[in-house]
Parts: structure tokens; C-alpha cells; sequence
């Protein structure tokens, strides 16, 4: 799991600086999300939440069809992804839990993020909206979603085979 250097989240030109993944995996992932909802490039997806235990830290937003995820690493299986979400922050926080919340908000509403301890796409140094577009632009969505949908496990409900 990567650690941001001190002050950087408070810094928003040091932010903004931050690579793609990063900026989207530290703080900016509700951006992600909300651009990817506005201008669905497959169907079928709503935003999941991560929110860890009281005292916690390890917030996270993604979109998901139940069964793949998609957020800064790109898309995985959604259990992959909570696991990988879980490894991280337990192993550097003994006792660190979470429960799942499916959003009932517009991500791309500033007041709504605020209310959920999230900036708003105003509240950054420049465009986040545009920077997650140009981001959500250079997936080749189709194949990828294919990729994490073989490691999601067997046949989904919703299969021809089922």
C-alpha cells in the first residue's frame, strides 16, 4: 500500500502533482466514480463505499456491477479489490474493520461530498472532473472488464449457463 508524505493532502499544488493513480487512490476516488457515472462506459455499475471502523482511517469509493470493480487500479474482481483494500490497512492498523454502503448521493455534488469528509471537484487546485475523464479515457473497457470478470470466481447469477 502506497503512504503519502505529510502535508501533501493539505498542500494542493503538492496534490494535484500527485500521479493519476495516487491523486484518485488518495482522496479523489469519489471523483473517479462520479465521472465514471456521469459518462457510463459500460453499463450496469453504481458506487459502492468503503467505510472503516470508528478511529479509522481507509475511506474508499468505487463502482461496481456486484461483481467487477473499477477504480484507480483499474478493474479487478470486486472481492479482490475489498481484499486488497482490507490487507492494506489492517496490516498497518491491528483491528482495522469496515462495512460496505452502497452511495445514494452524486459524487459530483460538492455539498454531498463535504457532508461524506470529501472534497468537492471545486475544492481541487484544478479540474479533477476533466483529470478522471482523461483517466476513465485510456482504459480499454471492454477488455478489461473481461480480464477481472475471469478471476471473479465461477458463473454469475446472471449468466446464459447459470
Amino acid at each position: 500500500m502506497y503512504h503519502l508524505k505529510h502535508g501533501i493532502k493539505r498542500n494542493p499544488e503538492r496534490r494535484w502533482a500527485l500521479p493519476d493513480r495516487i491523486f484518485f487512490g488518495h482522496g479523489a476516488c469519489a471523483i473517479l466514480a462520479g465521472a465514471f457515472l456521469r459518462n457510463p462506459p459500460l453499463e450496469g455499475f453504481y458506487t459502492e463505499r468503503i467505510v472503516p471502523d470508528e478511529g479509522f482511517f481507509g475511506n474508499h469509493y468505487y463502482v461496481t456491477d456486484g461483481w467487477v470493480a473499477f477504480d484507480y487500479h483499474g478493474y479487478s474482481g470486486r472481492e479482490r479489490l475489498l481484499a486488497h483494500h482490507a490487507r492494506g490497512w489492517a496490516g498497518d492498523y491491528p483491528g482495522w474493520g469496515c462495512r460496505i454502503e452502497v452511495v445514494d448521493f452524486d459524487l459530483l455534488d460538492t455539498a454531498e461530498l463535504n457532508r461524506n469528509k470529501m472534497l468537492g471537484p471545486d475544492q481541487y487546485l484544478h479540474d479533477p472532473i476533466a483529470r478522471a475523464e482523461a483517466f476513465i479515457a485510456r482504459v480499454d473497457h471492454p477488455k478489461a472488464f473481461a480480464r477481472a470478470l475471469r478471476t471473479t470466481g465461477p458463473v454469475r447469477p446472471d449468466d446464459d449457463d447459470a
